[in-house]
């Protein structure tokens, strides 16, 4: 999206300068997308409910440089903050992104970031129609914020399940956390010798579930494919265990998930091994992987049965039962919500 390959102070541009440069490549796609980028606020004409969800992104704290590609970066915070308005069984339409950067990055820097907005957004199928720039004291600060729609038929919220129903999840668990491990390992010996190269032989997958996670934004039409709809739903981006306390508490239910169900890619399991760690926990409190955990009431369990995307991993109890793993051995175990805490 950009040519110029120079280090470029941002003062040379100035603010106004930098945002016509770094949104240039822009384009809406969405007919509801009346007004982006170039006005004082976007206008946005939706026939259906708008769902709205933010996260904001902090150096240090949600991400590291000195392993993560700023490309890699932009893709993941649309992919990140979008993943919310999926576990609501809406569409993402829009994005806003606001960035605070100081003065140790360079216009370069900002171009390999906002080309990886590009791609996430040319993916999804999403506008980016608006944002800000400021100078940041210490560090890059982002904020996204996406906007979607869904019919008021089609909404699911985190309140709705009922004891008797099954828990599902999509996609494969505990990636995300892994490749963060291998990552902060590498870390540590690049800063003690950095003339060593990293070892990632055979780690692709689990680094690429950290570094670029995907949205599942594929799991909406596939509800509507199989003609099903969850009673509740949430993202994983904090834990299973986490997310599963959540639906809990709201829908005033308890859980029981088995061990032997939960869904491990074995680049994961052999990961954890390495570094001995139990794969379990890593699935159970390790976040990032965007992944949706629903509930379904059991009658629609021959349509999901033999998907690919879906494994069912337990069932929905009353709430006096609580939160429980059951293990291999058949034992049940009290669920720990150990997951990332954003105020820690």
């Amino acid at each position: 999206m950009f040519e110029n390959k120079e280090k470029t102070n941002l003062n040379a541009l100035g603010e106004f300068g930098l945002i016509n440069h770094l949104t240039s490549g822009f384009e809406n796609t969405n007919a509801e997308s009346l007004i982006g980028i170039g006005d004082d606020a976007a206008v946005i004409k939706n026939n259906e409910h708008t769902v709205i969800s933010t996260d904001q992104y902090i150096e240090n704290v949600h991400f590291d440089v000195v392993y993560t590609p700023l490309k890699h970066l932009g893709f993941k915070v649309v992919a990140a903050t979008i993943s919310d308005l999926c576990a609501m069984n809406a569409t993402p339409k829009q994005i806003l992104i606001s960035v605070g950067v100081s003065s140790k990055y360079t216009l370069e820097a900002l171009e390999d970031l906002y080309n990886g907005i590009k791609a996430a957004c040319d993916a999804y199928n999403v506008d980016l129609v608006g944002g800000d720039t400021s100078s940041s004291v210490q560090g890059l600060y982002i904020s996204a914020t996406a906007l979607g729609e869904v019919s008021e038929q089609d909404v699911v919220k985190r309140t709705g399940a009922q004891p008797g129903e099954l828990i599902c999840v999509t996609g494969d668990l505990g990636g995300a956390y892994l490749g963060l491990q291998i990552l902060e390992r590498e870390k540590q010996v690049f800063l003690a010798a950095k003339d060593m190269q990293p070892d990632l032989e055979s780690k692709d997958y689990i680094i690429g579930r950290q570094l670029k996670p995907e949205a599942r934004v594929d799991i909406k039409p596939l509800f509507k494919e199989l003609e099903i709809k969850p009673s509740s739903m949430i993202d994983i981006s904090d834990g299973l265990s986490s997310e599963l306390f959540h639906l809990s508490k709201n829908s005033n239910v308890g859980v029981a998930i088995h061990e032997d169900k939960l869904p491990i890619d074995q680049q994961t399991f052999d990961t954890a091994r390495e570094l001995n760690l139990d794969p379990t926990t890593c699935v159970l409190s390790g976040g990032e992987d965007y992944e949706l955990l629903f509930t379904l009431p059991q009658k629609y369990y021959e349509k999901i049965k033999n998907s690919p995307d879906i494994t069912i991993i337990g069932y929905v109890t009353p709430i006096e039962q609580g939160q429980v793993l059951i293990n291999t051995e058949g034992s049940s175990i009290e669920l720990k919500a150990q997951g990332w805490q954003h105020i820690a």
